[in-house]
């Protein structure tokens, strides 16, 4: 695993442009590390309907932000990993990513749940990595609430997700590969995750 992955560190790159194109790798967890989108059975993650709305709402990202691309993700039971692109032109970059993959749950598709997720795309502006995290975060946050009322949801206490989120910007292809490989392999090294509450 690498240690930029293992070690992960909340405080931005200082003076770096976060809204220059490139590929980002996010982790963003819930408050007080609450399991909430499901479990692990033998290895895998079997997401709830939580986990199932959270998954909506990140491949519904791109339709709110048009100049992003999505690549590997999980849903863990009380955090989040994902890769996300910020491009312009993909042409000549990395081998092009995996965007907006089918639900293995049978979610709603993305832009056609009942509340609406993703009927108002984001107007074109120079985004940077804060404005989509800050969305995706606040999307699944009222879908979240709207579930507490409708569907007698545990209430949070506070917030949803930790204020601040893990980022790390990719430098290369090589790291590119070793993290998908450890976005994939996550559910099986739970009970060595630093997310993990059980002792």
């Amino acid at each position: 695993m690498p240690s930029s992955i293992r070690n992960r560190h909340t405080i931005r790159l200082p003076g770096y442009d976060y809204t220059q194109p490139g590929a980002y790798f996010v982790t963003i967890v819930t408050q007080d590390r609450i399991n909430r989108f499901g479990e692990i059975q033998n290895g895998n993650m079997v997401i709830n309907k939580i986990g199932c709305i959270i998954q909506t709402c990140w491949l519904d990202l791109p339709h709110r932000f048009p100049g992003i691309e999505l690549d590997e993700y999980v849903i863990m039971p009380n955090h989040f990993h994902g890769i996300i692109f910020i491009t312009e032109n993909m042409a000549g970059a990395m081998d092009t990513p995996v965007s907006r993959r089918g639900s293995p749950c049978g979610c709603p598709a993305p832009g056609q749940t009942d509340q609406g997720v993703g009927t108002s795309p984001t107007p074109t502006k120079q985004i940077n990595l804060g404005d989509i995290v800050g969305a995706f975060k606040s999307i699944t946050t009222d879908q979240y609430i709207a579930g507490v009322h409708q569907s007698g949801w545990p209430p949070f206490h506070r917030r949803l997700w930790q204020r601040n989120y893990y980022e790390h910007i990719v430098r290369n292809e090589a790291e590119w590969q070793k993290i998908r490989q450890y976005i994939r392999n996550n559910p099986l090294q739970w009970e060595l995750d630093i997310e993990n509450p059980s002792p």
